[in-house]
């Protein structure tokens, strides 16, 4: 999917689109707690656009308070990459810097990714927001698996998400980017609709991705033991990772 591909399949209305670029000055000072990381900034981000405000007054839908955070509205960027940049390291950055929820599309030049990260009241700094849990990210631009792209892709629209209030809103977009993060690894994409099904499927790819890292790590130190006591003890604990894992792919 290329960018204009992604922005396309969310269906926003003309009232919601802002079109502006983000000054990089207010990114580094929203957006970098030390020296390293607004270095980043300044070299990694080529430039930034708002693309449009999801709030009330421009998509009709409610917007969301409670102790914990406030929702009054969603932005939507895309950010241009520099080639060799802490892509990831950056695209959280981003989602700080703005005092909003973001649905963020960044592109490097070879790679594009979609990401979301909910945000909440800062419990230090009086009406500030931090982020509320882990960035979640997504490549859409692979060329493999086209039907499961395709079905995130028509799953994207904005008329398919929650309406309840722009919380539920931008959880159905998380959701949505979810379920593609399982169906990368599965190859069948599924939106869940019970909370406690999405959450046991969260737990089921953080799983995979660290049995995968172990597999990984086990068959590299198989290949170099040159003892064979520990090559069959390298090979059991290898079979053992190799089968959470396999009970970690049938979880998703």
């Amino acid at each position: 999917m290329t960018v204009a591909d992604t922005i396309a399949a969310l269906d926003l209305p003309p009232s919601a689109r802002v079109g502006r670029r983000v000054p990089k000055t207010l990114l580094v000072e929203h957006g970098a707690p030390t020296a390293a990381d607004r270095r980043r900034i300044i070299e990694g981000v080529e430039e930034v656009h708002w693309v449009a405000t999801l709030k009330p007054g421009t998509v009709g839908v409610p917007a969301f308070r409670d102790d914990v955070r406030e929702y009054l509205e969603i932005a939507v960027l895309i950010a241009s990459l520099r080639v060799g940049a802490r892509a990831g390291r950056l695209v959280e950055l981003l989602h700080r810097a703005i005092p909003y929820p973001v649905l963020l599309l960044s592109d490097d030049g070879g790679s594009r990714a979609l990401s979301l990260a909910h945000k909440r009241w800062s419990m230090g700094q009086e009406r500030s927001t931090v982020l509320d849990g882990e960035v979640v990210a997504a490549h859409v631009a692979t060329t493999e698996q086209a039907d499961v792209l395709s079905e995130f892709r028509n799953a994207l629209s904005l008329a398919r998400q929650p309406r309840s209030d722009l919380y539920e809103l931008y959880q159905g977009w998380m959701d949505t980017l979810i379920a593609l993060l399982a169906a990368q690894v599965s190859g069948r994409f599924a939106i869940l609709s019970e909370a406690g099904e999405r959450c046991a499927r969260r737990e089921a790819l953080r799983a995979h991705e660290r049995y995968s890292a172990e597999v990984a790590r086990l068959r590299a130190a198989a290949a170099k033991e040159r003892q064979v006591p520990r090559q069959v003890e390298l090979n059991l604990e290898l079979k053992r990772v190799e089968a959470e894992l396999a009970a970690a792919l049938a979880r998703l």
